[in-house]
């Protein structure tokens, strides 16, 4: 069925596919958690039961987009051994132990304390409980962290040596690895996205239940709790997007070359590319609509200022023009697309009409999955914008691949793509059925609907040894 297939292709394609359906559910897990810790945090301050009732509403969202999001992400791990073996054995001396401090450093953290915050609200003392969900809330900090290093080590390795046999091994210090010069730029560009993606979210479901019925406590409480959090972190993240594609520029210029369309050098003021279709055969932007010297302005901070072009270039080096030039434009329309819902919020609220106006809900109830295709258009960016490179300048995607026929690759793909739909499909169902409830007063706890007894064995009558020695 596959035979004429490129292997490697149905590779990238399998590992794109799986890597960007687990993507949606740490983006709006790691967000939630935080949202959980202040949910809790208000109730212990306040006392109020508006915020338990929105903490127990919300955390049994959260404990299904874990779950998904543990699960879904266990297959990557085997697809570095199955599909990217020679990657694996090359890079696997240094990202091997970032992987394994991700398990040890987060994974154990948010497993020890999670049970206690989800069953545990009645059996142990509050202030216990609420370590607990921020135990978690920083697990999933931790792992973004971890995750992100290995990731950005991958497009700005430095602080590796080259042993006799041709892997990556740690130079003298892991400080450099760990801490590699794109690391805190998109660290804190994709925290500041999980924000966002869950504050969207919180704010959609808050907009749907306040259309049925603007006098819903707990929907306006959430969905007011969301608008602030968008027209405060959507400037900051253009502010943290802008920093971070300096950084790109200075350390990947083809991705930057590519997200720009400019295939062309420019020595006068590169324009701005605002649309347009690439044509990579030919060498330009279609149809192009562009703002004259604008990109140097953005990059370089000067109308003037030369911008070198793909012609600079291998052609062999390139990476492809089409997919990072659109994903780019799709990711940053969202993000502005933010900016305005969040100011509009403001003026709804400057206006006394931040409940009543229908025509605001119904915006934010459509910007509710808008954070979620920002981050994968934004990884699209990031790993698109990488090739033909794994490793960034040093070990090409075509010289890491297992040596696997079409066939078997192809095969596995199509298995994932049935089970993974069959399962998370199932799974994303379930998230739209809880969230179309809404929350309420007195609003039940995951353990209220748990199992009274769930380990040990219960004696039976014929077991009664009362009275017997």
């Amino acid at each position: 069925m596959f035979d004429g297939f490129d292997p490697i292709l149905l590779a990238r394609i399998q590992f794109a596919f799986t890597v960007s359906f687990h993507f949606i559910f740490p983006a709006f897990s790691i967000g939630l958690a935080s949202y959980l810790a202040v949910l809790e945090a208000l109730w212990l301050k306040t006392g109020k039961q508006l915020y338990l009732d929105l903490f127990k509403y919300w955390v049994k969202i959260f404990a299904v987009t874990f779950a998904m999001g543990v699960v879904s992400g266990i297959v990557m791990s085997y697809q570095f051994g199955t599909n990217w073996a020679v990657f694996s054995d090359k890079a696997g001396p240094i990202i091997g132990p970032l992987m394994a401090y991700e398990v040890l450093t987060a994974f154990f953290l948010e497993a020890g304390f999670l049970g206690v915050m989800l069953f545990g609200m009645n059996k142990v003392g509050k202030g216990l409980h609420f370590a607990s969900t921020l135990a978690v809330a920083v697990g999933t900090f931790i792992s973004a962290f971890w995750i992100l290093s290995v990731n950005s080590w991958m497009q700005t390795p430095q602080g590796f040596e080259i042993n006799e046999v041709g892997q990556f091994v740690p130079g003298d210090s892991w400080w450099p690895i760990v801490f590699n010069p794109s690391f805190p730029y998109r660290l804190t560009h994709t925290l500041v996205a999980t924000y966002l993606t869950t504050a969207f979210i919180v704010g959609a479901v808050g907009a749907w239940h306040l259309l049925k019925d603007k006098t819903d406590r707990h929907a306006r409480k959430m969905f007011s709790m969301a608008m602030w959090m968008a027209a405060i972190v959507a400037p900051v993240q253009i502010f943290v997007g802008d920093l971070h594609g300096l950084n790109t520029l200075e350390h990947q210029p083809q991705k930057v070359m590519a997200m720009e369309g400019h295939y062309e050098s420019h020595p006068d003021g590169a324009p701005l590319i605002l649309f347009g279709i690439p044509n990579s055969a030919e060498k330009r932007v279609d149809y192009a609509i562009e703002i004259p010297k604008a990109s140097s302005l953005i990059l370089k901070h000067d109308l003037n200022a030369p911008l070198a072009g793909l012609d600079t270039i291998p052609e062999e080096d390139q990476p492809p023009v089409g997919i990072v030039f659109w994903s780019f434009r799709v990711m940053v329309g969202i993000g502005f697309l933010m900016l305005g819902l969040g100011a509009w919020s403001l003026y709804a609220r400057f206006r006394g009409k931040f409940y009543d106006w229908r025509l605001f809900h119904r915006a934010a109830l459509v910007m509710g999955p808008s954070g979620l295709i920002a981050v994968l258009a934004g990884w699209i960016t990031t790993e698109v914008g990488r090739q033909p490179f794994t490793i960034y300048g040093l070990l090409r995607t075509v010289d890491s691949a297992s040596p696997l026929a079409a066939p078997a690759v192809g095969a596995s793909l199509i298995a994932f793509v049935v089970v993974y739909f069959a399962v998370f499909g199932f799974g994303t169902w379930y998230i739209l059925k809880l969230m179309a409830k809404g929350a309420h007063s007195g609003e039940t706890d995951i353990a209220d609907n748990a199992p009274i007894r769930t380990a040990g064995i219960t004696p039976g009558p014929a077991q009664n040894t009362e009275g017997q020695p």
